[in-house]
């Protein structure tokens, strides 16, 4: 049996990246391929016990480093429960967010920087990684425009300089690995959105897609 697709969506706050996994995942499911939708922080049970810590709460409640490891601690919980058996069966995964998030987020955004970032992913990850990664790309303050603000709030309420470090370190992973990354403007709407994204993963997948 042949190894599923794992394909990843990446970005900054509002971007729409749950939407478009859903809408990406419905349409694959539609031309016939067995495909799971999932999201991180979370995605395993154990994980969606971490997510709490993580997407509540005060903004100063975790320092840089504790943060990183406690998405490292979900993403072992993910690939391990969750990512790596439906891969194995032939499913394709699709992730709402996966390393390079932490990259981003932790990496970039509370400058603990791309060694430190490195080690842990390859401490938990080892050779793993997406086959695509999507980067949902839009201005920052139209992103935080269109965030919902709710329980789960917690990196939205982080400065402004906070969300444009994210941004240019998204867009800096998908210039130092164009061959597994893709730059999507988030900023069309969700139709054109969608149709991107789809034509991506034609080419670069040979998926069965409109």
């Amino acid at each position: 049996m042949a190894r599923g697709k794992f394909i990843t969506l990446e970005g900054g706050e509002g971007a729409g990246k749950s939407t478009q996994a859903r809408l990406l995942g419905r349409g694959l499911s539609e031309a016939g391929q067995p495909t799971v939708v999932t999201r991180e922080p979370g995605g395993a049970p154990g994980a969606e016990d971490i997510r709490g810590l993580l997407v509540t709460g005060a903004v100063g409640r975790w320092d840089p480093m504790s943060e990183a490891l406690l998405h490292s601690a979900a993403r072992h919980e993910h690939v391990t429960k969750t990512i790596q058996p439906a891969l194995d069966s032939g499913t394709w995964v699709i992730s709402d967010r996966f390393a390079d998030s932490t990259m981003a987020y932790q990496g970039y955004g509370h400058g603990l920087g791309r060694q430190v970032v490195e080690g842990l992913n390859e401490w938990v990850l080892g050779a793993f990684a997406p086959d695509l990664t999507l980067i949902l790309d839009m201005d920052v303050d139209d992103g935080l425009a269109r965030a919902v603000a709710g329980a789960e709030d917690r990196y939205e309420r982080m400065g402004r300089d906070f969300h444009q470090r994210l941004r240019d370190g998204f867009l800096e992973i998908a210039s130092r690995e164009p061959g597994r990354c893709a730059v999507i403007d988030a900023g069309a709407g969700v139709e054109e959105v969608q149709a991107a994204i789809n034509a991506v993963v034609r080419e670069r997948l040979g998926a069965q897609l409109p």
